[in-house]
């Protein structure tokens, strides 16, 4: 099969939707592989490095995917990625549907087949492909609230983890998910004060056995939600439904009430956020203020540590990406329904149920779209 790798065009992403490392193993697999030049520059894998590997280097985006079968990327195709997109792809990339109606319309448009990274499961209902890009990115919420926490941020003013005879800042996670086991994580390390709200009384409890007494574990209910946010100095938004558009559990009413300078971090915004004063932001301009309070909502957060990130996402995707390769989409996708779930779009019909009912399309069964493959 012939594999094209585009370089990522959204602001500020530099990851890259194959290493070096994953292209050598295509190529040793048969297949063909060609990279946009430059394309994983910006995180030290060069066009040499590709080469070395087995990859052409083709000059434009326009080229590789005039020259591919299957596309594999890391974030959504933008607008001017859609337009190249013919009926005899395979994209394999994130997509994050829910929330994005253009991008949705767009890919059934194209009359391609595209599998989405976030909605693949494994045997035990998880998101394998999500968990690496999850686990970045729940390091990075805290990271980046007790940045926004400082005075200079329009933060409060405060030291996450205190110092000798000063509190530290109180921490509320929303979702003890992958996401949210990672902000705990990193927020008990740098000395916070946490709670953590979730509906799954086995993960609270599994929460509770691994922390002890370091955190307080909350079951999630209106109120439990609006009093531990009013009390909180950072929330993180850790909350997902798999394939759908996020719940706005921290209401607009409740934002004007929290602290002066307190921040969210809402990792769900790439599901439409779970704040409702929400809306995506970048990397150049990651904040905004709403009622005093500093709301950073960037959607691709792990791009900031694009190295990192493109390595762990690559570990997960590999196994897809061969065995869509080595067996064709169609073969692979009866071959595994946990890949099957991945399938979001396939010739012109929209086959994931969760977005159809959020977007108000049509929604055709992905197997029964893949006869027409």
């Amino acid at each position: 099969m012939k594999v094209g790798v585009p370089k990522e065009i959204k602001n500020h992403e530099y990851r890259v939707g194959l290493t070096p490392t994953a292209v050598r193993e295509l190529v040793h697999n048969g297949h063909d592989v060609a990279v946009e030049t430059q394309a994983g520059a910006a995180i030290g894998f060069t066009d040499d490095e590709f080469r070395t590997a087995g990859a052409e280097i083709l000059p434009t985006a326009e080229a590789v995917f005039d020259w591919a079968e299957m596309i594999v990327k890391v974030k959504e195709p933008q607008a001017v990625e859609r337009k190249m997109l013919k009926p005899h792809h395979t994209l394999f990339t994130y997509l994050h549907l829910a929330p994005d109606v253009a991008q949705t319309r767009d890919l059934i448009e194209s009359g391609a087949t595209c599998i989405a990274y976030e909605t693949v499961t494994d045997r035990h209902g998880r998101l394998p492909l999500l968990a690496p890009m999850s686990e970045v990115a729940g390091r990075m919420s805290i990271q980046a609230g007790a940045h926004c926490l400082e005075k200079a941020q329009g933060g409060r003013g405060l030291l996450l983890g205190g110092v000798p005879g000063v509190e530290p800042a109180k921490v509320t996670v929303i979702g003890g998910g992958v996401v949210g086991q990672n902000a705990i994580a990193m927020a008990i390390g740098l000395g916070a004060e946490v709670v953590v709200l979730d509906k799954n009384i086995d993960t609270l409890r599994a929460l509770d056995h691994q922390y002890s007494n370091r955190i307080r574990t909350v079951y999630s209910t209106r109120e439990s939600v609006e009093q531990h946010v009013l009390e909180a100095d950072l929330v993180i938004g850790a909350v997902l439904i798999p394939g759908a558009a996020a719940p706005k559990l921290v209401t607009a009413e409740m934002i004007k009430r929290m602290k002066p300078g307190a921040v969210l971090v809402d990792v769900a915004i790439d599901q439409g956020g779970c704040f409702e004063t929400s809306k995506a932001t970048t990397h150049a301009e990651p904040t905004y203020i709403i009622d005093d309070v500093v709301h950073y909502c960037v959607a691709n957060m792990p791009g900031a540590v694009a190295r990192t990130s493109t390595m762990a996402l690559n570990n997960a995707t590999l196994p897809f990406t061969l065995a869509i390769a080595n067996k064709g989409p169609k073969q692979a996708m009866l071959d595994d329904a946990h890949l099957l779930n991945g399938l979001n779009v396939c010739k012109g019909k929209l086959t994931y149920k969760s977005v159809a009912e959020d977007q108000g399309l049509e929604f055709v069964e992905a197997k029964a779209a893949l006869e027409q493959l």
